[in-house]
């Protein structure tokens, strides 16, 4: 399984003309991809919706940037997004694909660009973490790393609310069970925006 993750950017009071533009664009009968879920941007960069897609082979995903490429309105957003961004993704090999699931629409997505050379330590030390620290990592919806560009991992978690995710957060690091063992080391930049899951989609 890889995934898509867009990012679309326009004005605050547009963002569901945006996201209705979108759904259409991801519903056309010649779209590929299923579309997992998508988010308004709440803490962090605003103004973002985020949408997640997962596909079969590289080769469908391809097919689909290509659509998007070629087209004079991508996602029917010309005249209202002042920014679009394709990102490609591969699923950490050791986690299950992305499954349906209801966290409470509360999600936060983290970015580490890697050093050179980072990923391979990066996955050790996640796939030696996940099960230890399985009460906090049972939020994890994914955590994939970039086909393109610059080396970096994204991961999304899926929350109640901010209060569970500090809460989680500090009793795992109390307990030295997070962050994985070797991972820090690797990260050149990190980013986190935390946004909220717009409904009716396998991911809220």
């Amino acid at each position: 399984m890889v995934y898509e993750l867009t990012t679309l950017s326009g004005p605050l009071l547009e963002l569901a003309r945006l996201s209705q533009g979108a759904r259409v664009w991801m519903n056309d009968p010649d779209a590929k991809g299923e579309v997992l879920g998508i988010w308004r941007s709440d803490i962090g960069t605003l103004g973002q919706l985020l949408i997640l897609r997962g596909f079969e082979a590289e080769a469908e995903l391809r097919k689909e940037r290509d659509r998007a490429l070629l087209s004079a309105n991508p996602f029917n957003c010309v005249g209202t997004a002042s920014a679009l961004s394709m990102d490609s993704y591969a699923g950490f090999p050791f986690l299950p694909p992305v499954r349906p699931r209801q966290c409470g629409g509360f999600y936060e997505f983290r970015t580490y660009t890697l050093k050179p050379g980072g990923l391979p330590a990066t996955l050790a030390g996640w796939q030696a973490a996940i099960a230890p620290a399985h009460d906090y990592t049972a939020h994890l919806i994914i955590n994939m790393y970039a086909l393109d560009g610059p080396p970096r991992i994204t991961h999304i978690w899926g929350f109640v609310g901010v209060d569970e995710r500090m809460k989680l957060r500090a009793d795992h690091y109390a307990a030295k069970l997070w962050p994985p063992k070797g991972g820090p080391e690797q990260i050149a930049q990190a980013s986190s925006t935390i946004a909220i899951a717009e409904p009716g989609l396998p991911l809220g």
